[in-house]
């Protein structure tokens, strides 16, 4: 496996590594329309960005300011190998400072247990969006 770096990114200036991985994951693998994907949230949210030694984008996140975690995708060759849990990680890093009780997020369920092995917690029903089923999950920062 490469060695693979999380950056923080502005998504202004890295506009074009961070649509690749959510276009490729969101768009092309999972049939979400573009609309949707492409929401309004980008600009001031943090976003970061895994990349393999050679500066190839292979997965992403953002955390929106109020703690709500979001558009994470690694690229389906790049899967299992560690990078979600460095960009779930290191996104929790960023938000202690922000004095936020809790950082939640709406997981596909695919990605449930996932999610679960690093301290979330489901709460309330399994829904649809983008016609892909999602759990609420959410977890304490501090009591």
């Amino acid at each position: 496996m490469d060695a693979i770096k999380i950056k923080r990114v502005a998504f202004i200036r890295d506009f074009a590594d961070l649509c690749y991985v959510r276009e490729q994951v969101f768009i092309k693998e999972q049939g979400v329309p573009s609309t949707l994907e492409w929401d309004g949230l980008d600009q001031d949210a943090f976003h970061l960005i895994a990349l393999t030694a050679t500066q190839q984008p292979v997965g992403t996140v953002r955390m929106i300011k109020d703690g709500h975690i979001g558009r994470m995708a690694v690229l389906n060759e790049w899967r299992n190998q560690g990078i979600g849990q460095q960009l779930l990680m290191r996104i929790i890093e960023l938000a202690r400072p922000l004095e936020l009780k809790q950082v939640f997020l709406a997981a596909q369920t695919s990605a449930i247990n996932f999610y679960t092995r690093y301290g979330f917690v489901a709460h309330g029903e399994e829904y649809m969006d983008a016609g892909i089923p999602h759990q609420n999950m959410s977890f304490i920062l501090k009591e």
